[in-house]
């Protein structure tokens, strides 16, 4: 690549937040739902979304110049395949997640990323003054918007988990810091001799029966309240924590890993869901992630060693590494 092809790249990298802002703008109008049955004009998209015509407009064809919209004839937009990626009914949809980040609690934790590099310090708190997760609970319109981010994540994730991993050997399985218990309704719905526990805070939990019941599970399957640093209840033979470890660091890590050690069956297993970071030059995705978790909640992604590491410092010994796709492995371990 040349000096001037590789500047220009640069510069679309460096203005990349421009184009980020303006897919979460659209995502929280609802822009793609609204065009999920076919064509409509930027004036009646913006009456839709009770948006000023002109700006719409603006927004509209910056995101068709990008190919997130296509522009028509007398600014008629549509849907393309990679915009279509917003519906909030899409198999893979990320609009709840452009929602959440466009968030300007969010965004400002990012624009401190200088200090947490500086400083080692978690941006967020430096920011807001509090941990993120105390910063949802005084803010639950924010914590309705995170959960119903994750939860879209839910249907892909399970997919992709449970073509990767076989829970059928365990006869009860828990959701360490679960949410509304939408991973563990997919793995009991597919092994019908399973029993679950659901296990979070208790403000998260009250929302787990309508997710439990939809799912026909909820017969099998104890809801309980807690607080995983102090304790995590006992009962199961396994224990599932997907995307938990990398939004703490290493000391409240194994602190979550030390109450899962005290409680787990003798002969059972951890199974951790989370990115692996790759080799030097390469996993963009999950490294930039790892950014995120140092800017937001002030935890990490990690390596299979520092995976390795966490384990053995909790009581158990990592035994396998499941890949099952984008930011997702399944690490197991078996106490020791």
């Amino acid at each position: 690549m040349d000096e001037k092809a590789a500047a220009s790249e640069l510069m679309q990298m460096v203005n990349g937040y421009q184009v980020s802002q303006a897919i979460c703008v659209a995502a929280t109008l609802g822009v793609a739902d609204h065009l999920a049955n076919g064509p409509r004009t930027s004036d009646d998209l913006a009456a839709a979304t009770s948006s000023h015509p002109q700006s719409f407009y603006r927004l509209l064809r910056a995101l068709a110049s990008v190919g997130v919209l296509h522009e028509g004839d007398a600014r008629q937009f549509s849907l393309t395949s990679l915009g279509a990626g917003l519906r909030s009914d899409a198999e893979h949809s990320v609009g709840a997640w452009a929602r959440m980040v466009g968030r300007a609690y969010y965004r400002d934790a990012w624009s401190e990323l200088l200090h947490s590099v500086r400083t080692g310090e978690n941006a967020f708190a430096h920011v807001h003054g509090t941990g993120v997760w105390q910063y949802r609970i005084e803010h639950p319109e924010e914590s309705l918007i995170f959960d119903r981010a994750m939860s879209s994540f839910v249907p892909a994730v399970a997919a992709a988990v449970l073509a990767a991993y076989d829970f059928s050997r365990f006869e009860i399985l828990m959701d360490v810091g679960g949410g509304q218990g939408a991973l563990l309704a997919a793995i009991l719905a597919r092994n019908p001799s399973q029993r679950g526990i659901l296990f979070d805070q208790p403000q998260v939990v009250e929302g787990a029966g309508p997710v439990l019941q939809a799912a026909s599970v909820a017969e099998r399957c104890q809801v309980i309240g807690g607080d995983f640093f102090r304790a995590v209840p006992e009962g199961a033979d396994a224990h599932v924590l997907k995307w938990i470890l990398h939004d703490w660091d290493d000391e409240r890590s194994i602190a979550i890993l030390k109450s899962c050690r005290r409680a787990i069956r003798p002969g059972g297993r951890l199974v951790v869901l989370d990115a692996v970071l790759a080799p030097p030059n390469e996993g963009a995705r999950a490294k930039f992630a790892d950014l995120n978790m140092l800017a937001v909640p002030g935890g990490q992604e990690r390596t299979e060693d520092e995976f390795a590491g966490l384990f053995a410092a909790s009581g158990f010994r990592l035994t396998n590494i499941v890949d099952a796709g984008p930011r997702i492995s399944l690490i197991e371990g078996k106490p020791i």
